[in-house]
C-alpha cells in the first residue's frame, strides 16, 4: 500500500469514526417526539404577507397638540370600533408618550353609522356642546376608521348629531377637523359659448 492510498484510508476511516460519533449524539439527546401541544393563540405581531394592515388610528392630544396613535387590532375596525376604544382613552404606552383624551364621559355610549364616505356620531347630548378639542378627535378617529367608500380619511365627512342639533359634515385635515366646504357650482355656460 502506498504513503498516499494508506493517507486516503485513514481519512475515510476518521469520516466514517466521526459520522457514527455524530449519529449517536444526535440520536441520544432525550428529547422524545410528542403530539401536537396546544398552547393558546397563535404568535401575533407580524402581519401575513398579503393581508390587509388591521391597526386602528385613535387621536389624542400631546404637548404640542393633537396626534394619531397606532393601535394593533385582530381586523380593521369601523368608526364605532375606533370611537368604543377612543373612548377608553389612551393606554399605558400612549400615557407615557404624553399622550391624553379630552373627550367628555358622556351619559351614554356614542353610535356611529355610515354611508360611503360618510359618518354620523350620534351623541346623547346637544352636538353644539362638544368643545372644539373634542371634536377633533371624534372626528379625526371616525375619519381614520374602515368607512365604506374606500376614501381618504381627508375626504370622510363626518357629522355629529345631538338632541336634534346637527353639527357638520367636518372632515379630517390631519390635526384638525374642519367644517367640509362644498365647492361652489359653475354657472352654467350659456348657449353662446360665454360664462353668464
Amino acid at each position: 500500500m502506498t504513503a498516499r492510498r494508506l493517507t486516503a484510508h485513514r481519512t475515510t476511516a476518521r469520516l466514517v469514526a466521526l459520522a457514527g460519533v455524530l449519529t449517536t449524539a444526535l440520536a441520544g439527546c432525550g428529547i422524545e417526539p410528542t403530539d401536537v401541544i396546544d398552547a393558546g393563540e397563535p404568535a401575533s405581531g407580524v402581519r401575513g404577507p398579503g393581508k390587509p394592515p388591521a391597526d386602528v388610528q385613535l387621536f389624542f392630544y400631546g404637548p404640542d397638540g393633537l396626534h394619531s396613535a397606532t393601535r394593533r387590532t385582530k381586523e380593521p375596525l369601523d368608526p364605532q370600533g375606533a370611537l368604543d376604544l377612543l373612548a377608553q382613552g389612551p393606554n399605558h404606552a400612549e400615557r407615557m408618550r404624553g399622550l391624553s383624551s379630552v373627550v367628555p364621559k358622556f351619559p351614554a355610549p356614542l353610535t356611529a353609522s355610515t354611508g360611503q364616505g360618510r359618518v354620523t356620531i350620534t351623541l346623547p347630548v346637544n352636538a353644539k356642546l362638544v368643545d372644539p378639542a373634542s371634536l377633533n378627535q371624534l372626528v379625526c378617529t371616525a375619519a381614520n376608521a374602515r368607512v365604506p367608500g374606500g376614501k381618504p380619511p381627508g375626504l370622510v365627512m363626518v357629522t355629529l348629531i345631538g338632541e336634534g342639533v346637527q353639527v357638520g359634515p367636518m372632515v379630517c385635515g390631519g390635526n384638525n377637523a374642519f367644517p367640509f366646504v362644498q365647492p361652489t357650482p359653475r354657472p352654467a355656460e350659456s348657449p353662446n359659448g360665454g360664462g353668464g
